[in-house]
């Protein structure tokens, strides 16, 4: 692995129909699901000692922190993979197939404006997700029912090993009066979503723990419990809070979630560690990257480009606007760019032309790109960035997250709030002129083991329209630990268009960290364009 520590700035050189009390008789639960579940009805009987009522114990989210709180003190117990051969070795399609039925949908026909929809464990989805629906304040844990669903070529579940939820649905009544997808929960405490009539793409994930790390191996975390308010029709918001479990940490999340034109997930989590962390990713998203105009090395398809995040976008907590494109790479790369207090930072889809992807399948130009703004002052830490080899595109091999520079110690408590906006375009975006476009390729008279290689860089922004604004407009490069030829600008003006053109010469060196900026009288007129070039 590569990684290099970056800083941004001019200096730069330039990586998932029980009570809660009876939970304990249930036998459908795997050991983790009874340890989460059994740490949160211990606290609801303790806030509700006479609790008698049949729609179960009275809700409350202090219950599910308290929940965290308590789990964190117990040894961790490893979630039980039981699935039946039959059901862990079926196919993807197979898997996909399965579906609830219309009629068993939570909500429907209830004037809440959404239904929920339990999916079945099998595939890779081996763990066993509690699923509690809270209403009129009380929680009632859903039972698993095979009658509820219909499995396409699948078999039906015969062993009780295979019964159980590995996540949900949300569906949403349009205008129209259909019922569409808004999110998708699944798989050890990731979901997906994305604005009004986006297909889905980017995942994000409620906590990472040493992604790719060379000293110890990376941790999972498992969502074990979810609890989901019934909506209120004129709200057009759903609350779902949710236990975390893991070998080093327990936690207490709060997902709020407000679809529409921009749909807006707000964040918020408290985590309590068992054992010191010192790599922690926050507000970890993942999306795809196989092959585009910066990379064409595994590009021998039909298509022009593949992926659903063309870059990272940074607004730093010093105010400076960051793009660095992102490649399929041929060895696992990580990038950490240092800050304190980031403002904002994410996975971005900028290309949303179809002509540029034509995949009438995929739609890749449609994929949502995903802003995350911290809520308070996370401190010094790295927006970090991993890019994976990938040689599928069904493979989400570029991730982005945020990493505290200090460790979390054992024994502790700390909570994180943030907001993340699934859309088309952020509404953050830099003032002036963005890099809409990133090439890379072989120069004229360059062998195909040379290592020279040309770049070729489209800023856009009405400022490189205007003459008077934007007089004699310039570009600054820089190359760490390569020779950098003559850099040409081409403006366009009538498009409100700047092409930058440069050659890099690459030595000895494995990676070469790349800067450019546009300047015009003698002030930068553009965000910060990084990249690293892996020869």
């Amino acid at each position: 692995m590569s990684m290099a520590l970056i800083r941004p700035g001019p200096d730069a050189s330039m990586f998932r129909r029980r009570d809660l009390l009876k939970i304990a008789m249930t036998g459908l639960a795997t050991p983790a699901v009874m340890t989460a579940g059994s740490a949160f009805a211990q606290t609801a009987a303790q806030s509700n000692p006479a609790e008698t009522d049949p729609r179960g114990p009275k809700f409350d989210s202090s219950q599910v922190l308290e929940a965290a709180r308590a789990l964190a003190r117990q040894p961790w117990r490893k979630p039980a993979h039981d699935l039946s051969d039959a059901y862990s070795s079926i196919s993807f399609e197979q898997y996909a197939a399965i579906r609830r039925k219309p009629a068993a949908a939570i909500w429907d026909g209830q004037q809440t404006g959404f239904s929920m929809e339990p999916t079945t464990r099998g595939f890779i989805f081996t763990n066993n997700l509690q699923i509690n629906v809270v209403e009129d304040g009380y929680a009632r844990r859903l039972g698993y029912e095979a009658a509820d669903f219909e499995f396409g070529k699948a078999p039906p579940p015969n062993d009780k090993r295979d019964a159980g939820f590995a996540g949900f649905r949300l569906k949403q009544r349009m205008p129209d009066g259909e019922m569409r997808e808004v999110l998708l929960f699944q798989g050890a405490g990731y979901f997906q979503t994305g604005a009004r009539n986006q297909p889905f793409g980017a995942a994000a994930r409620a906590l990472a723990i040493r992604p790719v790390d060379t000293n110890k191996s990376e941790e999972f975390p498992n969502i074990a419990a979810v609890w989901v308010e019934r909506p209120v029709l004129a709200a057009n918001v759903v609350i779902i809070h949710a236990l975390l479990d893991s070998e080093s940490v327990a936690g207490a999340f709060r997902f709020t979630l407000r679809p529409g034109d921009t749909t807006i997930v707000d964040t918020e989590c408290t985590l309590f560690t068992r054992a010191a962390l010192d790599h922690v990713g926050l507000a970890t998203v993942q999306g795809t990257f196989l092959f585009g105009q910066i990379d064409r090395r595994r590009g021998d398809d039909v298509r022009p480009n593949v992926y659903d995040a063309s870059g990272l976008q940074m607004l730093t907590g010093k105010n400076e606007w960051i793009w660095r494109p992102v490649a399929n790479r041929l060895n696992l790369q990580a990038s950490a760019f240092m800050d304190e207090n980031p403002r904002g930072f994410g996975l971005v889809q900028r290309d949303r032309d179809f002509a540029h992807f034509k995949d009438d399948d995929q739609h890749w130009e449609a994929r949502p790109s995903v802003w995350t703004e911290p809520i308070g002052d996370w401190g010094p830490g790295h927006v970090t960035l991993l890019e994976i080899p990938a040689e599928s595109q069904t493979n989400q091999n570029i991730v982005s997250y945020w990493r505290p520079r200090s460790p979390l110690a054992a024994n502790s408590e700390h909570s994180f709030a943030y907001r993340q906006f699934w859309c088309w375009t952020p509404s953050a975006r830099p003032p002036l002129t963005i890099a809409s476009l990133s090439r890379a390729g072989r120069p004229p008279g360059a062998g195909p083991n040379s290592r020279r290689r040309r770049f070729m860089i489209e800023f856009n922004g009405e400022v490189l329209g205007d003459a008077n604004a934007a007089p004699d407009v310039a570009a600054r490069a820089h190359a760490s630990n390569a020779v950098l030829g003559p850099v040409r600008v081409v403006l366009v003006r009538e498009q409100n268009a700047a092409r930058v053109t440069f050659d890099v010469e690459a030595g000895a060196e494995p990676n070469i960290e790349l800067r450019v900026i546009l300047e015009a009288a003698g002030k930068q007129i553009s965000e910060t364009w990084l990249y690293r070039w892996t020869p």
